[in-house]
């Protein structure tokens, strides 16, 4: 059997079973509930709002926003902390001792930060289409539309994620170097109110990253025609869409395996060790 395609099915594997251990686990199935219930009471007590003079209001606007941050939170935050605690207790070290371990380690991660979008993903459309009126205007083709724009989008974001696990010193070091900048990128994203609303700068820095352009291409897909005029140029911009989220997906697939590659080589039994006292001196 061919060495690196044994490597990625395993890699396979362990993501198929690390996500059902995750949909099993009382924890994340609390996280799961938490997510949706604030986000529908978030869309319930706004559902009067009306955004700006287009007739159209928050719930139908917003949903497709937040679904598209999320996409874009959880496939950074999650592969980060995992990768800095696998390095600090010894897990990634292990799976470099194997042959092709880090290509099956990869593809786990892959695997199971994909599929763990799905029920974040679920438990807030689900009741959101049946609490809320007109949520899809697209019908089949925003459905087809909602598919590609999710898998662009995790292409273009799952990289940023691994990146920044293998850079950052340390799992407590995540929330400031990684959380704290998603959240302030999505907070200008146009996620919870158009990005017209902005400054003309911080509009041009939104629209770098891919956080505004997974939500640009939710909204096209649920929103209905007119609402184009909430956008910038008065235009979804389907073709600029796909060229920005596959341009960061090919930076990423090149970029990714080689910084990957250096934080393996650093790798030792006495870099964990020093890990895990550095871990334990917090906790005190």
């Amino acid at each position: 059997m061919n060495p690196t395609r044994h490597a990625i099915g395993l890699g396979l594997r362990r993501g198929w079973t690390e996500f059902l251990q995750s949909v099993r686990s009382p924890q994340d199935q609390g996280f799961y509930l938490f997510t949706a219930v604030g986000t529908v009471l978030l869309l319930w007590f706004n559902r009067d709002n009306e955004i700006g003079d287009s007739g159209i209001f928050y719930p139908t606007y917003a949903l497709p926003s937040i679904l598209g941050a999320l996409v874009a939170f959880g496939v950074v935050i999650g592969p980060a902390f995992a990768l800095a605690m696998e390095r600090e207790d010894g897990t990634l070290l292990r799976h470099k001792a194997l042959p092709h371990g880090m290509q099956g380690y990869v593809t786990g991660q892959l695997t199971y930060h994909s599929l763990s979008l799905l029920p974040s993903l679920l438990t807030i459309l689900v009741p959101s289409l049946l609490l809320f009126d007109g949520l899809m205007s697209g019908g089949a083709a925003g459905w087809l539309t909602v598919a590609w724009v999710v898998v662009l989008g995790l292409l273009a974001t799952l990289p940023l994620g691994m990146v920044l696990g293998s850079v950052v010193p340390g799992t407590q070091k995540v929330g400031t170097w990684g959380m704290l900048p998603v959240l302030v990128l999505t907070a200008i994203s146009g996620i919870f109110f158009p990005l017209q609303a902005l400054w003309g700068w911080v509009q041009g820095l939104a629209q770098v990253f891919p956080v505004y352009w997974i939500g640009l291409g939710l909204r096209s897909a649920f929103l209905p025609d007119e609402a184009v005029t909430l956008e910038v140029g008065d235009s979804w911009r389907t073709g600029l869409t796909v060229l920005v989220l596959a341009a960061w997906a090919v930076a990423g697939a090149l970029v990714t395996p080689r910084v990957l590659r250096r934080m393996a080589r650093r790798q030792s039994g006495s870099t964990v060790e020093a890990a895990r006292e550095a871990s334990l001196q917090w906790v005190r």
